[in-house]
């Protein structure tokens, strides 16, 4: 795999960073949430961005 430079380095984080703001404030808005169908697309979606995030880092290894 080629090295990353240091710009690309850097977007990377702040994207990982992203998703991890991301995550945070979609589990939030599911707990906050009294309807069961738009929870369940809220903890859906953190749990996609979860996902992402973590592929992510693996360009970081």
């Amino acid at each position: 795999m080629n090295q990353l430079t240091q710009t690309e380095l850097e977007t990377l984080r702040k994207v990982i960073g992203e998703h991890g703001m991301i995550i945070n404030k979609l589990e939030a808005y599911a707990e906050q949430v009294q309807d069961p169908a738009l929870k369940s697309i809220l903890q859906f979606d953190a749990q996609d961005a979860r996902n992402a995030q973590q592929q992510l880092m693996s360009f970081l290894q």
